[in-house]
Parts: structure tokens; C-alpha cells; sequence
């Protein structure tokens, strides 16, 4: 009988021990704030780099912390950050410490995942460029923050005011040859490719692309209405940032926006961060397309995180960055990207339209995520990545970014930032 009681109890203290313990060994973990969906209180665990649920808490303490949160902020036009490229080349070439430099600057911005970006350049270099990005999107010091890449050219329009920043003697006709080296060089990574489809042989690459599952958007394009609709029928399914990459005078009615908007099929991507767009633009954009058919992306260059004033960029283009973030070229009178992370964008759209909390999110996040099958993350759901973004709403409307989560790793916390 004795021997029996202590089986009994050494059982006992084994389960209590390994309760103690479990914690540690599955690194479980959790946050609690007020949800996006519906700023009621809640506590979010996650174990090893996974949701694990969420639990709703009830009397909560009056002075509960009213940091929201949401999903990790996903962007899917990134072309650089503070003073790194993931194109143009320079005095200091693009290499690996700096892409993982950007990936740690990216997340104090909320972002858990973003496609670096290339813009059309000599063939050489994209080859370079993208041969380095694949090759850091796996490793471990990046927790899987970069899963693929957009590239934005070069097959663009060769005309003044839709083509750009980009340098005409890098814009050229599709060449899917070319292209199949380029995805080869990312190891097949490629998720998105912007593209015009007026150009000579466009409809037919994006058929091409289509059948190999990437997302094909048009962008820097001055097409009618029937290659707008024809580029759609075969496969586009996205506008790139909406109402930017065009001239700047045009024809009232025979014109990109119409089409795109009138297309119930396509979904559009804008830069909302005050100074591309006007109010009225995002109003009737949002009206028209939705909450379901907008992403919100930043297009964010190699100046953000700079300090305003005078660049030269490695074309030899003298540009100027203010203070607001705004980069432009003064000679042509034209943006020049921008400077100012999503972030903005997603308390600019809630005060121009009125949206709610939960509508932003799914612009930054949930839509970005459905486009490129990312089914693990852009949601907060048990099994999902425990990509995270914790933040603070002020006065003016804007967010403040509180902590980051990647893979249920804290990647940024303000507070330990001030320290």
C-alpha cells in the first residue's frame, strides 16, 4: 500500500513539474492588449512561433493599456531603407549585411513581411541583386520576414510620366527568357511582377506568369480600355500604386483610371501617406473598389530614414527629400518614391475615409497576404504565424508602433529602444 502511495505521488510531482517546465520547453508566450477586430481585451499565446488562441478577459483594471493589437503590417513595395538599395548601385554595392540591415530597421515600422522591391536596371545587376536577396530570405536572422519579391520593370512604358523614376535605358519589351533567369536567380521567388500591358508581347508574358502562379499588376502604363481589360481577362489581377506612375496631364476620358476602377476584378495598391494622393482620390478609390480590393503599400525608397535635404541618387539625379518625407526630382517636377513607411498610410485612410480599425488592417495586412497565398499570416487565428504588430492610436489620428512580433519572436519594443 505504501508502495503504491508513492508511485502516487511521484507521479503527482512529475506532472507538476512538467507543467512547471512546459513554458520553457515550448517557449510559450503571450501578449494582451485591445483586438483590432473589435478593441475588446484580450490575451493572445503563442508557442513556438504560432497563435495558439485567444482568450477575451473580463474584468479587466480601468487602467487597462489601450495598445492595439493587429496582424504584422505586410508591404509589398519596398525598394529600400535608410540608405540601402535593393536596386540602384553605388558606391557601396548592394551585399547581405545590408538587406538584413533593413529587414531589423523595418520591423520598428510594424512590418513582420515585405517583397524588396527592383526597379528596372541593367540586366547584370538585377541578376546580382536578386541572387543576394534570395539567399538572405532564408536565412534564420530574417524569421521568414521576406518571402519573395516584386520586381516593378523593367518591362514598363517607355513614355514620359508613366515611366517615372525608372531610367528609359533600362525600360525594355518583356522578354520571358530573361525573365525565367531572374526567377531562377530568386530560386523561384518571384511573387509579383508590374508590368504595361500596351507593350509589344505583355499580354502574352502574362499569360506566361499566370500559369506559373505570379501575380501580375499593371503599372507605368498609359492603356486603353480594351489592354486593360484583355491584360485582366489573362490573368492581372492587381493595379500598382493607383493614381501615381502617370503623367501628369491627359486626356479626361481616355485615360488608365477608368478602366482599372471600372474592372470589378481588379484589386489596387495606393500610397496613402498624405502626399501622393489627395483626400479625394483615396475617398473615391475606397468607395469604389473597398476595404475587400484596396492594399495600402508604402513604395518606400532607399531615403527613408534619411535626414531632409539634398541626394544624389547613382543615375546622377539630383532629388530632394523634405522633412515631411516627401522625395521628389524638382527638374521634372515628379515623385521619387517615397519616403514614409505604411504606418502613415494606415491612420491616413481611417481619417480621409472613416474606415474602421479592422477595415485598415485587412488593407495593410489581410488583403496583402490573400493576394500572394501567404495562408499563414495576415490574421490573427490559432495555427497562424504569431506575426504581430502592438500600437497606440493618438490624438492626430496616427499609430505609433509599440512592439513587433515575428514568428512569435519580439523583434522591436519602443520602450527598450528609449533605454
Amino acid at each position: 500500500m505504501k508502495e503504491i502511495c508513492k508511485k502516487k505521488l511521484l507521479y503527482c510531482v512529475f506532472l507538476l513539474m512538467c507543467m512547471w517546465i512546459s513554458p520553457f520547453i515550448f517557449s510559450q508566450e503571450q501578449v494582451q492588449g485591445l483586438f483590432y477586430l473589435d478593441h475588446s481585451p484580450v490575451s493572445i499565446s503563442f508557442i513556438d512561433g504560432k497563435i495558439k488562441d485567444i482568450t477575451r478577459l473580463k474584468n479587466v483594471p480601468d487602467d487597462f493599456p489601450k495598445i492595439y493589437i493587429s496582424p504584422g503590417f505586410i508591404d509589398n513595395q519596398v525598394n529600400g531603407y535608410k540608405g540601402v538599395s535593393f536596386m540602384f548601385a553605388g558606391e557601396d554595392e548592394l551585399n547581405k549585411t545590408d538587406i538584413k540591415g533593413v529587414v531589423r530597421e523595418i520591423w520598428k515600422e510594424g512590418y513582420t513581411t515585405f517583397l524588396p522591391t527592383l526597379t528596372s536596371n541593367d540586366h547584370d545587376l538585377m541578376m546580382k541583386n536578386i541572387t543576394l536577396i534570395s539567399e538572405v530570405m532564408n536565412d534564420p536572422e530574417t524569421l521568414g520576414t521576406i518571402p519573395g519579391l516584386h520586381l516593378e520593370g523593367p518591362y514598363i512604358s517607355p513614355e514620359e510620366g508613366y515611366r517615372g523614376a525608372h531610367p528609359l535605358k533600362y525600360v525594355r519589351q518583356p522578354d520571358w527568357n530573361e525573365f525565367l533567369e531572374f526567377n531562377e536567380a530568386s530560386g523561384g521567388s518571384i511573387l509579383q511582377i508590374t508590368i504595361a500591358p500596351e507593350v509589344a508581347g505583355a499580354l502574352d508574358f502574362i499569360n506566361k506568369c499566370r500559369e506559373k502562379g505570379i501575380v501580375v499588376a499593371l503599372g507605368h502604363h498609359n492603356a486603353s480600355a480594351e489592354t486593360v481589360q484583355s491584360a485582366v481577362d489573362r490573368g492581372a489581377q492587381l493595379s500598382t500604386h493607383l493614381g501615381n506612375g502617370i503623367a501628369n496631364t491627359m486626356n479626361r476620358y481616355q485615360n488608365p483610371f477608368w478602366s482599372q476602377l471600372a474592372d470589378d476584378r481588379l484589386s489596387i495598391s495606393i500610397i496613402c501617406d498624405g502626399l501622393h494622393l489627395l483626400p479625394e482620390q483615396i475617398k473615391v478609390f475606397f468607395k469604389v473598389k473597398t476595404a475587400d480590393k484596396i492594399i495600402i503599400t508604402s513604395d518606400v525608397t532607399s531615403f527613408a530614414g534619411l535626414p531632409s535635404g539634398e541626394y544624389t541618387t547613382p543615375e546622377g539625379v539630383r532629388i530632394k527629400l523634405s522633412p515631411e518625407g516627401k522625395v521628389w526630382d524638382p527638374q521634372k517636377n515628379i515623385l521619387y518614391g517615397s519616403a514614409i513607411p505604411m504606418r502613415k498610410g494606415f491612420g491616413h485612410i481611417m481619417q480621409v475615409t472613416g474606415c474602421t480599425m479592422a477595415e485598415a488592417v485587412k488593407m495593410c495586412s489581410t488583403n496583402v497576404a490573400r493576394l500572394y497565398g501567404l495562408s499563414d499570416r495576415g490574421e490573427i487565428q490559432p495555427g497562424k504565424r504569431a506575426d504581430l504588430t502592438l500600437f497606440t492610436l493618438g490624438d492626430d489620428g496616427l499609430i505609433k508602433i509599440e512592439k513587433t512580433y515575428v514568428q512569435g519572436h519580439l523583434v522591436y519594443d519602443a520602450k527598450s529602444e528609449k533605454k
